[in-house]
């Protein structure tokens, strides 16, 4: 079990939240449309990454891989990012993050579940309230950017409606229909512009065009050497 540190954003202002995190879940090819979906698997087939044994497919990662710090440190330069919504199940209540299924692609070839492992797992450590959200949850704009070779491009852009519900993606990870207390889970991505490739910097976030509001989080990529 970890403890982070959160302002929970709400109708009734920003309170600090310290939450214990005890499980963590990272849900893959959740895209609601199977055409973007297997737009998606086929970037990463493109990059020697095989298919899913099923789609949605949901894999554990270590709890302690979550951070909401502003940079993470890499082994090599075969990683990157994805922006993701991020569902965390607290106090009866779903809250949401934006954040990053941040992968080593190399490891990836080699096994999906160990290439999850590899990583830390960046959040926003601001939430907003999945119950204020509900009503208007598929027309929220999920959106990165990547810098690039010293420039910073728009890696993803896309609407929530890409992605399955809410709902179907807790009940389809767990056999109560519901999400543990404590636990986490990212909620899958959508597909990049230009194919998968390693940044410097990675940013993600929600934009909600109906409560005017957006959540956000940035960081830095530091790449550790290989020496055999």
């Amino acid at each position: 079990m970890v403890e982070l540190n959160f302002t929970l954003d709400t109708a009734n202002g920003v309170t600090p939240l310290t939450l214990p995190i005890g499980q963590a879940v990272i849900a893959g090819w959740t895209g609601r449309d199977p055409v973007a979906r297997d737009k998606h698997i086929a970037e990463l087939m493109a990059i020697g990454i095989a298919r899913p044994a099923a789609t949605p497919i949901y894999y554990r990662v270590a709890a302690a891989r979550v951070t909401t710090a502003d940079r993470i440190e890499v082994v090599g330069g075969d990683s990157s990012g994805e922006a993701e919504f991020v569902l965390i199940a607290a106090q009866g209540r779903v809250l949401v993050g934006v954040g990053s299924d941040h992968t080593d692609r190399k490891v990836e070839r080699y096994g999906l579940t160990v290439a999850k492992q590899m990583c830390d797992k960046p959040m926003s450590s601001q939430l907003w309230d999945y119950a204020e959200l509900a009503d208007h949850w598929d027309q929220i704009v999920l959106r990165s950017y990547a810098t690039i070779g010293g420039n910073r491009v728009l890696y993803q852009e896309g609407r929530l409606s890409g992605v399955l519900p809410v709902a179907e993606i807790i009940a389809k990870a767990f056999h109560s229909g519901e999400m543990p207390d404590h636990c986490v889970m990212f909620g899958g991505t959508i597909p990049v512009k230009g194919g998968v490739r390693p940044s410097t910097r990675f940013e993600c976030e929600l934009e909600d065009p109906v409560l005017k509001r957006t959540l956000r989080h940035g960081y830095d990529v530091v790449t550790l050497p290989i020496l055999g």
